[in-house]
């Protein structure tokens, strides 16, 4: 376990989509900008990324289950919340405010408590095209909720994978308008 911290401190909600592998990415840049990091892990996407490597570099475990009554809480109150990548299934449900996971309870808990969240869809074009999912992109919208493009700005070499860009995440958090934003 890390030492307590003067330094704010970041929930990274991670959802069950392949670009999840590279999610050391976003913790890396969440620590440039002096923020600690716990990783939130929905049941589906543990088998997605390198557990030890994130609980490495966070120095926390990966929480992904909630935990038994009287057990201590083994992070701090989020000064804000990343959701990347964020999956369909994910936004629908946070979106009716399902809390069936321990993510989607901590979705739901931070927007009740006015904690700032970004966004990061991972959703293919078919998908984010779906009625239900574009109801759930407003509403969330209309809770505070900032979604960004990990996607924007990058064709992508040869048609293969775009880049996904982790650092957005953070950059939403810190516009203008934010209550907190990054320290």
């Amino acid at each position: 376990m890390s030492e307590p911290s003067e330094a704010p401190f970041l929930y990274v909600v991670v959802c069950a989509a392949g670009v999840a592998e590279d999610v050391g990415t976003l913790i890396t840049a969440a620590r440039r900008r002096n923020w600690e990091v716990g990783v939130i892990a929905t049941p589906q996407s543990v088998g997605f990324f390198d557990v030890a490597a994130v609980e490495g570099a966070t120095g926390r475990p990966i929480r992904s289950a909630w935990r038994p009554p009287g057990d201590p809480r083994p992070f701090p109150a989020p000064a804000a919340v990343a959701v990347a990548p964020a999956t369909f299934n994910t936004v629908n449900k946070w979106a009716a405010g399902i809390a069936d996971t321990l993510a989607l309870g901590t979705l739901n808990e931070a927007c009740g408590l006015g904690v700032p969240v970004s966004v990061l869809p991972c959703v293919n074009e078919a998908l984010a095209r779906h009625p239900a999912y574009r109801a759930s992109v407003e509403r969330l919208g209309a809770m505070g909720v900032r979604f960004g493009d990990p996607y924007a700005g990058d064709t992508g070499p040869d048609g293969g994978r775009r880049d996904f860009r982790w650092e957005r995440a953070l950059d939403l958090l810190a516009e203008p308008g934010r209550q907190d934003g990054r320290p």
